[in-house]
């Protein structure tokens, strides 16, 4: 199977799996890192993040978890659909009025917010395995960013059903550090 179907059957698989859930359980899950993840979060350190489409595992209540333990938090940003993914300050997660439409139409830091590096990134993903690996969308952003940036520790965020036996990997995919699920830590992976 191509990354490209591979994509397209873990899509399906996501969605189905987000509209099968009770509107109870989601509103219970990702309220707040597991504690042995956090015992690998340094006071001060900045904390990545993402917002999330309806069918990703929810990033919002991470931001705010981390913003009232004193973390700047910073999410993705481009100038245009060709540029290179930035991270930016997001001092606003309860009401996300720090934030307007970029031009991938998702929410991002406004143009004048500071750039930051995260030190910790939560990603989104389509796939992962217990070792590590995490197959994204198929723009390559995150591979990029995280290849340019080896100090960053990426952790992923996903539901159970986003589990695979196997990924196809190449020389750019960039390998996470853990993954979180509503029901697992998995790793930390050295």
């Amino acid at each position: 199977m191509t990354k490209d179907e591979l994509r397209k059957r873990l899509r399906q698989i996501r969605r189905d799996h987000v509209v099968a859930l009770p509107d109870a359980v989601r509103a219970l899950v990702f309220h707040r890192p597991p504690g042995p993840l956090l015992d690998h979060i340094a006071e001060g350190a900045v904390i990545g993040l993402y917002r999330a489409n309806p069918f990703e595992a929810p990033a919002t209540s991470y931001a705010k978890f981390f913003l009232e333990r004193g973390h700047e938090i910073a999410l993705p940003r481009f100038c245009e659909q060709n540029s290179t993914m930035e991270f930016a300050r997001h001092s606003d997660p309860f009401d996300e009025e720090d934030l307007e439409v970029g031009p991938f139409g998702l929410l991002q830091p406004f143009a004048d917010a500071p750039a930051l590096i995260p030190d910790i990134l939560f990603v989104p993903l389509l796939g992962f395995t217990e070792s590590g690996d995490r197959l994204g969308q198929g723009g390559g952003h995150y591979d990029r960013w995280l290849a340019a940036h080896t100090g960053t520790r990426p952790i992923g965020m996903a539901w159970d059903c986003q589990l695979t036996e196997n990924l196809p990997t190449q020389a750019h995919d960039q390998p996470l550090k853990a993954v979180v699920t509503p029901t697992r830590l998995f790793g930390p992976f050295a």
